[in-house]
């Protein structure tokens, strides 16, 4: 049963659509933050984690649908679908270039499409209560995954630094549109994991799960971008250099990102209480990307 929802920003619902984007990689180098070879590849971790990630959201919301009752939830997360699908496809076809470029990243989004084809993929359960569970727990770890997405595209919008040092247009382009639609479609995971089960004790386990995931993954996907990049030697990921660029402002700030996650763990959270849609709307409006392409 769906427990009580806190309170949305009502202003800020908006209906969703897949967007088709096109950007072209011909002149993007591989460091394309000039000077920043680690804050480059801790970003590029997007590349090799979002086209299965979001392949996965995907196929456990076509899982969830029946679920649903409200007309306009069924709507976002339709809309949601769309998205997520368009943003898998766009990451995806970095990965090329990367190659080309010298940094094969197929070893590691092996490792990738296992955990969420294997680890978290449909698992050989009966029907009845022990596979709608097992829906459950997917449905509410995407919710917590959902508001570092969130999180992160929020802070994107606004790293005026990565401006200033030169980024790489395109990248940057490609990064934003991702980031504006993260914020627009903010909410929807969060909603429907409360109007499907709504357990806080799900909520608070899946988050623990979800974030030990995403900081392990993202932590081995910079260590294997560091080691084998070409241009590189001897070069080391680490924590101390990933504060260091925090402060900088090419990467999100520590604190910021530790105060993320009692937000998220409040009962009275709603992910329409953190970042604009407004903001996100007027960037998907000038993006070239999603204009026409570049």
């Amino acid at each position: 049963m769906s427990n009580t929802q806190p309170a949305p920003v009502a202003s800020e619902h908006i209906g969703l659509k897949a967007r088709k984007v096109s950007f072209a990689w011909d002149d993007t180098p591989l460091h394309w933050l000039p000077g920043h070879p680690f804050a480059t590849h801790t970003m590029n971790v997007l590349h090799l984690l979002l086209p299965a990630g979001e392949r996965w959201f995907v196929h456990v919301y076509k899982q969830v649908l029946p679920y649903i009752t409200d007309d306009r939830l069924r709507e976002d997360v339709i809309g949601f679908i769309g998205q997520e699908a368009m943003h898998a496809a766009a990451h995806d076809e970095v990965l090329p270039h990367l190659k080309r470029l010298g940094l094969d990243p197929t070893p590691y989004t092996a490792q990738v499409d296992w955990m969420f084809e294997k680890l978290l993929g449909d698992r050989t359960l009966p029907p009845g209560k022990a596979r709608e569970w097992w829906l459950m727990e997917r449905v509410a770890m995407i919710a917590a995954i959902e508001h570092y997405t969130a999180f992160l595209g929020n802070w994107v919008l606004n790293a005026e630094e990565l401006d200033r040092r030169g980024a790489d247009p395109v990248m940057l382009d490609l990064l934003r549109w991702h980031g504006a639609e993260e914020v627009e479609h903010r909410s929807v995971a969060f909603e429907l994991f409360m109007h499907v089960d709504g357990s806080y004790r799900r909520r608070a386990r899946t988050w623990a799960a979800g974030f030990g995931a995403l900081v392990f993954l993202w932590q081995r996907g910079a260590r294997f971008f560091m080691e084998n990049d070409p241009t590189l030697t001897g070069a080391k990921a680490s924590v101390a250099q990933f504060v260091r660029d925090g402060q900088q402002g090419v990467l999100p700030s520590t604190p910021a990102m530790l105060r993320s996650i009692p937000r998220y763990l409040s009962r009275a959270y709603h992910p329409s209480q953190e970042g604009s849609t407004a903001q996100a709307a007027a960037y998907l409006a000038s993006s070239p990307g999603a204009n026409g392409g570049h």
